[in-house]
């Protein structure tokens, strides 16, 4: 389908037009008794929407390749957020007037077709019963998603987390790491103040280590030039390292060349660098505080598939002293049950990816989100044994503009001495 733009906008414009037609059914049951004016005013309103959905779905999808990459994306989201802002609760409303169909349906078979008056002005009354309350529980996931792209997809949240690791120096008790995962940051191409907003929240919490795991960009690193100065403010005592995410490596663009692809992440690595952070690819550093150590590591993206397997994490910890407390940098969750836990003796590894798939309940004591189909490990800390896991929910968006239920996070993690 990806390959076949017509049957893309086909099968996609066919799925509207089906839950338009079958939403308006509905419709027409709440407005039988408006006047005709404005039952067309309705009617109009209400099919100008697919329209304009249909049409915009046509112009990504035949004008793609000459959209550049960053406006491309604003153009997606305006498209995805309208989708789901008003699709979603459509489906909802779909709900109660199948449920409305199929009592209708029932009857018809269970009693003759003869029908008294009151019969049928009850049926009416029914019917037109089930469809507002069919309204009132669409309304409440079209508020939620419209608060979502709006507010929700800005309300950085910081998390904190207290983890005692017997193996850690003495002189590294209290040591404060923030993580930073998934900024994707061509979706704040209009925002910009929003990247600066959590940079002065990450700097505002001292860290002595700042750790970026991964998806810096949504597809090319012509998305980092806009923040090339707000990137470079990001400050800790120790220092700032990153590593690289499925996003970065441009697998999701249709390049001109080979060539053209590896130029991008090789500009990519470069602006890295530029902005100040260490840059680990499939290799580890040394932190020392005076004669003490400890060891960070950082893979490439490593994924099961469809996502790429790039890492390499018996390189990353060729040059590292068994003995060391160390620190693993992954980007993709899954790496950690892969080949992490039970196989090395890796302390603490960090990661992001998930999004928690910007949906999601939290609620004191219990946190859920659907992208736990997919990943065991999705968001917050995992401990087995000795071992434990923080996955980072990221700072941007991807596919949906917004989130709801599942803040942007910015991770304050301090290590503390178990006596």
């Amino acid at each position: 389908m990806r390959n076949n733009p017509l049957l893309l906008i086909a099968v996609f414009s066919a799925i509207i037009l089906l839950i338009d037609f079958y939403t308006f059914r509905g419709v027409k049951k709440l407005i039988a008794e408006l006047t005709s004016s404005v039952k067309r005013i309705i009617t109009l309103t209400f099919w100008i929407l697919p329209i304009l959905i249909i049409t915009g779905l046509i112009f990504i999808v035949v004008f793609q390749k000459r959209i550049p990459a960053a406006r491309f994306t604003a153009y997606f989201h305006l498209l995805s957020g309208s989708f789901v802002l008003f699709y979603v609760p459509k489906l909802v409303f779909i709900l109660f007037n199948f449920f409305d169909d199929v009592i209708l349906l029932v009857k018809k078979i269970l009693k003759s077709k003869r029908k008294s008056a009151s019969t049928s002005n009850k049926n009416i009354s029914r019917r037109k019963f089930l469809n507002q309350v069919g309204v009132i529980f669409a309304g409440i996931p079209f508020i939620s998603i419209f608060y979502g792209i709006a507010y929700g997809r800005f309300d950085f949240t910081i998390r904190k987390v207290k983890l005692k690791l017997k193996n850690l120096p003495e002189k590294f008790d209290g040591l404060r790491i923030v993580q930073l995962s998934d900024f994707h940051l061509g979706s704040f191409v209009n925002h910009k103040e929003k990247i600066d907003e959590v940079i002065k929240i990450a700097n505002d919490l001292n860290p002595d280590l700042l750790l970026f795991t991964g998806d810096l960009v949504n597809n090319v690193s012509k998305e980092v030039d806009k923040f090339h100065s707000s990137l470079s403010n990001l400050k800790a005592k120790l220092g700032k390292y990153s590593i690289l995410g499925n996003h970065d490596y441009g697998e999701y663009v249709r390049w001109d060349s080979e060539k053209a692809k590896k130029d991008n992440l090789e500009r990519l690595k470069n602006l890295q660098k530029e902005v100040g952070f260490d840059l680990l690819l499939n290799e580890s550093r040394v932190i020392k505080i005076g004669d003490k150590q400890i060891c960070l590591i950082g893979v490439e993206n490593w994924g099961l598939p469809p996502f790429p397997q790039y890492g390499d994490l018996d390189k990353a910890l060729e040059n590292v002293d068994d003995s060391d407390f160390k620190i693993l940098m992954t980007h993709d969750p899954t790496h950690w049950d892969e080949q992490v836990l039970g196989k090395t003796n890796v302390d603490l590894s960090l990661s992001g990816h998930t999004h928690g798939a910007q949906f999601g309940i939290e609620i004191p004591g219990w946190r859920w989100s659907p992208v736990n189909l997919r990943y065991k490990r999705w968001g917050g800390l995992y401990s087995e044994g000795k071992q434990h896991l923080y996955v980072n929910t990221g700072i941007g968006f991807i596919g949906f503009p917004g989130r709801v239920g599942m803040p942007p996070e910015i991770t304050l993690i301090e290590l503390k001495k178990k006596r």
